[in-house]
């Protein structure tokens, strides 16, 4: 049959189903059939289906209303004994006044595993308020005070001696710059002491604010007591390096891979 045959056959086809013959005819080709409904697949047994991440849980305790990082150590940092003992002997060695304190632990992380009290310096210096810290970082601060900044101001003030340092702040259950989420301070393990200000015999303050281009011998003192602060603890923060610490100097010992020390 040759293709001019078609319209005849369509017209027939029509014919037959309006004349009641259209079951005599072959039928003119397969009746299009419905899509069978799709089922969705089930994930594969023992593979959960993939959700979102989960919310962060809400910190209790001391840190309520803050968010830690998830590189934050909960724990408090244990403390060999052995290193202990051996610091603790450098602090009487050094004529520091300190009394060894119970464990602390107010969670998120937060306390001292073996802390100290110190009060004084050595040579009658005090330390006001007393403050609480772990012994390496009394041992730094007591160095630094000795070979530092008893001899930098005795050379900016010849005719005075240093009484005391004033402490800002040493152990506090906090994060870095007292901020709402982020890493725990290094004052949260007491590896770190603040210091705003130094008293000389006549009553005399130095108090730390910004003094990079102040041209005194009070502003020689600070910047001189400020550089050599970095070669007893690993961190130094001075006016200079943020709005948080305008006025004072923050010192810690956090422990830093290959010796690397932060100081600014």
């Amino acid at each position: 049959m040759t293709a001019n045959h078609a319209p005849t056959l369509g017209l027939i086809a029509v014919l037959a189903a309006t004349s009641g013959f259209a079951a005599d005819l072959p039928p003119v080709g397969p009746l299009p059939q419905p899509r069978p409904a799709v089922e969705a697949k089930a994930p594969p047994q023992g593979k959960p289906a993939i959700q979102g991440p989960p919310a962060p849980p809400k910190p209790e305790g001391p840190l309520k209303g803050t968010v830690l990082t998830p590189e934050a150590e909960l724990v408090v940092t244990p403390e060999s004994a052995e290193d202990h003992a051996a610091c603790v002997s450098a602090l009487a060695t050094l004529g520091v006044a300190f009394t060894e304190e119970k464990r602390i632990d107010d969670g998120e992380g937060c306390g001292i595993d073996k802390p100290v009290s110190v009060s004084g310096l050595a040579g009658g210096i005090a330390l006001q308020p007393a403050a609480t810290m772990t012994c390496p970082a009394a041992r730094a601060m007591a160095q630094w005070t000795r070979d530092s900044v008893v001899p930098a101001a005795r050379a900016a003030f010849p005719d005075e001696s240093l009484q005391s340092l004033e402490t800002a702040s040493a152990y506090v259950c906090r994060l870095r710059n007292n901020a709402e989420r982020g890493k725990i301070s290094e004052h949260a393990r007491g590896n770190a002491v603040d210091i705003s200000a130094f008293t000389l015999s006549s009553g005399k303050r130095v108090d730390i604010h910004p003094r990079r281009e102040d041209s005194t011998l009070s502003g020689a003192f600070q910047r001189a007591v400020t550089a050599a602060a970095c070669l007893y603890f690993t961190t130094v923060l001075d006016p200079e390096s943020d709005a948080a610490h305008e006025k004072h100097l923050h010192l810690d010992v956090l422990a830093r891979k290959g010796g690397y020390r932060y100081c600014r």
